[in-house]
Parts: structure tokens; C-alpha cells; sequence
């Protein structure tokens, strides 16, 4: 995975709470494992007023230009606010990896569904947990004319803003070393390749009927 570090970019406000992985990509679009190609379906029933269908030409959607993401002050947005609970519902890995395909790098909320924010983590989205304060306020901040540009440090876990606000984040040691390192499942199962090799082994040497 990507090495995460510091990112600067343009904050766009999800402004609804318990957002489920239903809502970010339906479950008509769940038909690969591959962990690319679901940028265009994130939020599908929400960026489009037609129903949307794998393999349906992007081109002949019809957007809602109502929906935040569909705005133009929003467009290449890298970061997401959001509200209370978001991720709910199944544990479809498919939400963070559509969300990371459309090029958020960072969520923020006040509060994340527990599987959601294991599998954002475990594919390379920092997902930031503020206090309600604090959302509220980047919320107002984020609707005004221009928008809110922010630079998001792992290093010292800040949050930057452009109005010159600056929030300080919490985050697990693991979860913050694995997401600078850029560090997969495997790639930190690997680590440990001496220690597999040594018990495998020492296992061969004790039970060698086990690998007859």
C-alpha cells in the first residue's frame, strides 16, 4: 500500500449520520474481489437520479446535482467529513475500497462503525475520530463560498485547516505505524518470515508424519 505521511487537499461535507455500506456502494455492484474499478458506483443511489447497474455507460447517468460530491466546489476532494456512526451495517469491503478508488484518502467523523474502520485501515484510509465540537465546527467551515482546504499530518496527528484551525487527532499506535509504513496484512505477516520458517521446521523435526 501507499505510504501515508501528510496529505493536503479539499474537505468535502457528507452531512448524514449513520451512513451504512449499502449506501456507499449498493450490493448489485459487489460482483468482483478485485480491489479497483468501484470508484464510479461509490454513493451510487445518492450521485444518480437513474439506477445504476454494472457494466451501465457512465456517460448516460443522470447526476443529482444536488449531492454534495456532484458539486463543482467539491470536486477532487481527498478528504470526507462525515457524521455519526458512518460505515454501519454489513462488513462489505467493497465500501473502502470505493471510497479510496474516487480519491479520499481521509475520513473524518465523530464516530466510525468498528468493522468499517478495520477494513478502511487495513486499506490504507486514515480514518480520524474528532469530537462533536469540533465536527460541527469543520462542517460550518466546509459549507461556506470557497472551500475548506486542510493538511493532515500523521506525523504530529493534526489537522490543519485553511481558515487556520488546527484539531489534534488520536490514533492507535499500530493502526498509525502500519498506515506510515504502508504496511498490508501480508507485508506484516512477512516480518515474522524467520520465525514461520524456524516452527516449521522445529514442526517437521517432531511430527514428520504431518507432512508425508
Amino acid at each position: 500500500m501507499e505510504k501515508f505521511t501528510q496529505i493536503s487537499g479539499k474537505v468535502a461535507p457528507l452531512d448524514r449520520p449513520n451512513v451504512d455500506t449499502d449506501a456507499i456502494i449498493p450490493k448489485q455492484f459487489l460482483k468482483s474481489i478485485k480491489k479497483t474499478g468501484f470508484q464510479e458506483y461509490l454513493f451510487d443511489e445518492w450521485r444518480f437520479k437513474d439506477k445504476g447497474f454494472p457494466g451501465k455507460n457512465f456517460n448516460d447517468r443522470q447526476p443529482n446535482e444536488n449531492f454534495i460530491l456532484n458539486q463543482s466546489k467539491y470536486k477532487g476532494a481527498n478528504i470526507l467529513l462525515c457524521r455519526e456512526n458512518f460505515g454501519c451495517g454489513s462488513s462489505r469491503e467493497h465500501a473502502p475500497w470505493a471510497i479510496r478508488d474516487f480519491g479520499f484518502k481521509v475520513l473524518i467523523a465523530p464516530s466510525f462503525a468498528d468493522i468499517f474502520f478495520n477494513n478502511s485501515v487495513k486499506n490504507g484510509l486514515l480514518l480520524i475520530i474528532l469530537d462533536e465540537e469540533s465536527i460541527q465546527e469543520l462542517f460550518q467551515l466546509a459549507t461556506l463560498d470557497d472551500p475548506l482546504g486542510a493538511t493532515v499530518n500523521l506525523d504530529d496527528q493534526t489537522v490543519e485547516t485553511s481558515s487556520r484551525n488546527t484539531y489534534r487527532f488520536s490514533i492507535e499506535p499500530s493502526i498509525k505505524q502500519r498506515l506510515i509504513d504502508g504496511a498490508d496484512d501480508i507485508s506484516l505477516t512477512l516480518q515474522y518470515k524467520g520465525d514461520i520458517l524456524n516452527y516449521e521446521q522445529f514442526s517437521q523435526k517432531k511430527n514428520p508424519w504431518r507432512f508425508s
